[in-house]
């Protein structure tokens, strides 16, 4: 190619004569429609770029069959490539040709094999008419083979599914035949028959379901009833003491909940049973008779608390042995029991209870559990109720029955933890304990009568009286018993008011009276010395907190009485009594102020003799007043009283000698004897030299 461009630059091109285009200025000769033509043929040629992929393709072929570029190959180039041209077409055509010949001999071959095929086809109609009854009984056969198959497995699953074997019958029947795991495997698939019954019941024919139903049902009633005696029987052998008491007793308990009535029964028969065994224990741990190796109860009947704590002990031991052996038969075996209860009836509705929804569980395992073991000790605790009632009703000493209700509601408390707020036991602890308290507040009352009928005249020192310190011995007491039966601390203030009530308040009624009968200042110091014994008595216990703020205001109202007697004693005994009773009526005015000197204790002589009598009297002041509450047997608050009145007595004089001053000034200036002597000078005592001498 590169040849060949070079050849092309190199060589001069035609002139534009030669190519038939005439020069501007030449006018064409006829030839328009040609050199029209031509022209835009050069026009194309010579626009043409070489850079043009075509084009490079053809120069690129025509260097490759190195072609010179001369004007006998220009001429000849398209003679040869249409003569290459023709003979690619021949040999194409030879090929086809070929092809052609091939496809026919592929056609005689396929009409041959259609020839074939539809003799073939032929064949096979006329074998499939002759075959096809063959067929057909055939296929009927063998369907009936498999229908026949099929109910041969139908019926093998139903007999090894809906029916039992003999022997399978006597295990669950038959009472020479043990409980045992035996049984109770056959007992699951009983009811698991029972159950599929139901879906026998919704096919068209019934009659089958009926039958199995029935003879299901009739299997599981005798089961449950041979299940029920073996359970009785077993109950009467039962021993509690034994911690690993047999597996296959709870498990048949578990199982006959499913029959609810017989489980009830069963427990009630159980309960009464142990309710005698229990009683007859206890009966062996009072007397001493039978195997007990331990110190008979009624040894201690000399003692009457420890004799009811012992018994109570006792009980209370028996209790939770009891409950922690029927709670492995019970309780251990979580809510299967009361799944297997609120099956039972769902199957049996007709047990269930008026009033109680299908969906309520009936069973709960620790109530039942704490009803048992409360019905077990029936037998117990009215023994228990029998002699504790004849202990309280033989003795008179208040305390020691006090001590017995208290003791009784301790192991209330603690029964009632053990077997909830609505067994038996706690009932008859509840009437002990009311027929103790009873029996208390009569002797009491027997005692307080015998107290009343020789009450006499407050002692001398005005100190408590006897009957008062003897009811405080025996209320501490009292106290102290309650402090540790373990009340509860919401209930303990007012379960005890009742014991104030009866061994407190009628003895503080009598000291009233006592009181009432003395003059003053002994009646509030009497009163005084008796309610800080009392108070005395109640302070060391949490629970009487009322009461003693009850007896703290009574003390402030009577040590308000006492320092109003000393503020008297105090003014009366210093003469300051008349002073303050004239200035009485004197206002704050300086007309009424100039009035005082006009007064008659405020006349001079009268205001020296007042004067000198204060003077004899404050030396000894308040050694003279504390003479007054001598009596009283806490000298702190008789000196709090003395001190108080003191210094009322102070606010008193500082109020006269206030009006004795303003007189004096008011009268500076007018006095016409200079040597007049002012209030002042009669009456020279100050408030400071006064609380000096009364501190």
């Amino acid at each position: 190619m590169t040849s060949y461009l070079q050849e092309r630059t190199l060589r001069p091109g035609p002139s534009p004569d030669a190519l038939g285009i005439s020069s501007p200025g030449t006018p064409s000769q006829g030839v328009g429609p040609r050199a029209n033509a031509l022209s835009s043929r050069i026009t194309s040629v010579l626009s043409a770029s070489y850079s043009d992929l075509d084009i490079r393709d053809a120069l690129e072929t025509l260097d490759a069959r190195g072609i010179k570029n001369n004007q006998e190959t220009r001429r000849r180039l398209r003679l040869d490539v249409q003569k290459e041209v023709i003979q690619c077409n021949a040999d194409i055509i030879k090929d086809f040709g070929q092809v052609a010949a091939q496809l026919r001999r592929i056609g005689v071959a396929i009409e041959n094999l259609n020839r074939c095929c539809d003799d073939m086809r032929a064949h096979i109609n006329a074998s499939n008419r002759e075959s096809a009854p063959v067929l057909e009984e055939a296929s009927s056969l063998f369907n009936q083979k498999v229908q026949v198959e099929t109910k041969a497995k139908l019926l093998d699953v139903f007999n090894s599914h809906f029916i039992i074997s003999e022997r399978d019958v006597m295990v669950l029947t038959s009472t020479s035949e043990p409980v045992n795991d035996e049984f109770f495997q056959v007992l699951t698939r009983v009811k698991k028959i029972h159950s599929d019954c139901q879906i026998l019941l919704g096919s068209e024919n019934q009659v089958l379901g009926l039958e199995l139903l029935e003879q299901s049902s009739k299997q599981l009633n005798a089961a449950f009833q041979k299940l029920y005696r073996w359970i009785q029987r077993e109950f009467k052998n039962l021993d509690l003491e034994n911690p690993q008491i047999n597996a296959s007793i709870r498990r048949s308990i578990r199982v006959l909940a499913e029959r609810p009535a017989l489980f009830q029964s069963c427990l009630d028969a159980f309960a009464g049973a142990r309710e005698n065994i229990l009683s007859e224990s206890f009966y062996n741990a009072l007397t001493g008779t039978g195997e007990s190796q331990m110190k008979p109860i009624e040894f201690q009947a000399h003692d009457p608390l420890r004799y009811i704590g012992d018994m109570l002990a006792w009980a209370h031991s028996a209790a939770v042995s009891e409950k922690e052996a029927l709670e492995v038969l019970f309780v251990s075996e979580g809510d299967e029991i009361a799944r297997s209860i609120k099956l039972g009836l769902e199957s049996e509705p007709w047990t269930r209870e008026d009033g109680e929804e299908s969906g309520q569980e009936a069973y709960d395992g620790r109530k039942a559990l704490n009803e048992l073991v409360s019905h077990d000790l029936k037998g117990v605790a009215r023994l228990l109720r029998q002699r504790t009632e004849q202990v309280t009703q033989s003795h008179d000493d208040p305390v020691l029955v006090y001590k017995i209700a208290n003791l009784v509601a301790f192991y209330r408390s603690t029964f009632k933890k053990l077997v909830g707020e609505d067994s038996e036991v706690l009932e008859i602890l509840d009437e002990l304990q009311d027929s103790a308290f009873r029996r208390f507040k009569a002797n009491m009352q027997d005692h307080l009568v015998t107290v009343q009928s020789d009450l006499g005249a407050a002692p001398e020192d005005l100190s408590p009286p006897e009957f008062l310190t003897e009811a405080l011995n025996m209320l501490k007491a009292l106290l102290t018993s309650y402090d540790t039966s373990m009340a509860t601390a919401d209930d303990q203030d007012s379960s005890f008011q009742p014991v104030l009530t009866e061994a407190l308040d009628p003895c503080l009624n009598a000291c009233e009276k006592m009181y009432k009968s003395l003059t003053e200042p002994e009646n509030d110091v009497f009163a005084i010395n008796c309610l800080m014994q009392t108070r005395a008595t109640l302070t060391p216990f949490t629970f009487t907190g009322d009461r003693i703020t009850e007896l703290g205001s009574r003390l402030n109202k009577h040590a308000s009485n006492l320092v109003a007697y000393q503020h008297r004693y105090l003014l009366d005994e210093s003469g300051l009594n008349t002073l303050i009773f004239a200035l009485g009526e004197v206002a704050d005015s300086k007309d009424s102020i100039a009035k005082i000197p006009t007064l008659p204790p405020f006349s001079p002589d009268s205001l020296v003799a007042i004067s000198q009598k204060l003077d004899d009297f404050l030396p000894s002041a308040l050694m003279d007043a504390r003479e007054n509450v001598k009596c009283l047997n806490n000298a702190q608050i008789a000196q709090d009283i003395t001190e108080h009145a003191a210094d009322k007595f102070c606010e008193d004089f500082e109020a006269v000698e206030e009006k004795i001053l303003a007189v004096d000034e008011m009268q500076d200036g007018k006095r016409e004897d200079e040597e007049e002597p002012c209030m002042r000078d009669l009456f020279p005592r100050t408030s400071g030299e006064i609380k000096v001498l009364l501190s």
